[in-house]
């Protein structure tokens, strides 16, 4: 049953939004060299990896340049970028993914390969769910956490020492008290954390 609504609601959640996205699209083009999406590998239901799509925000890597995670004041963010990371439509593309079965809409964050041996055997508990387009962890890192990375500072060092214990302890507790209640009161407040973060920017 899940799997039917994800897949009807992430279809015409693409249908309407077709506009929105082609033009997104267009604009990243337009900005920088490169395409329009960012594919990343990430870890999915019983640790299955995928690859999960998002509008791109950054200017293509240097040559040498390592992967890392952003920083406050990152110069590698392009300006276009930084609304759509704001404004959370950098996270639009997902809705392929979620069509695709790979994720649902709501549960817990994806991570990418790398973080998942930091995870200890209670922790990879969240991987016996599909990952959401947004959840309680990822609502919680949005309203408290963005920004919490300074500039120049060891960003993969602070997320795993101190922001990713904490994400993956409201994930946990999603995963085991998941209820159709709760997912309206997330899927709630992802709309007013987007509608406030739309005001701010």
């Amino acid at each position: 049953m899940q799997r039917v609504i994800d897949f009807v609601i992430s279809g015409v959640l693409l249908l309407i939004l077709s506009p929105l996205l082609v033009v997104v699209a267009l604009l990243i083009r337009l900005e920088s060299a490169g395409g329009a999406f960012f594919r990343q590998e990430r870890v999915g239901l019983r640790g299955a990896p995928f690859v999960m799509y998002k509008y791109r925000t950054m200017r293509p890597p240097r040559e040498g340049e390592g992967v890392r995670l952003a920083s406050a004041g990152d110069d590698r963010i392009t300006p276009f970028g930084r609304f759509l990371r704001a404004s959370k439509i950098d996270e639009l593309p997902q809705l392929i993914n979620v069509l695709r079965g790979e994720m649902t809409m709501i549960g817990p964050r994806a991570e990418t390969p790398n973080f998942i041996p930091y995870f200890t055997e209670e922790q990879r508990e969240v991987l016996s769910v599909k990952p959401g387009l947004t959840g309680p962890g990822q609502i919680h890192y949005t309203v408290h956490q963005a920004g919490r990375i300074p500039e120049g500072a060891d960003a993969n060092r602070i997320y795993i020492d101190e922001i990713l214990p904490e994400k993956l302890a409201i994930d946990l507790d999603y995963v085991r008290h998941r209820s159709w209640r709760r997912d309206l009161e997330i899927l709630a407040r992802t709309l007013l954390v987007v509608l406030s973060l739309g005001r701010r920017g």
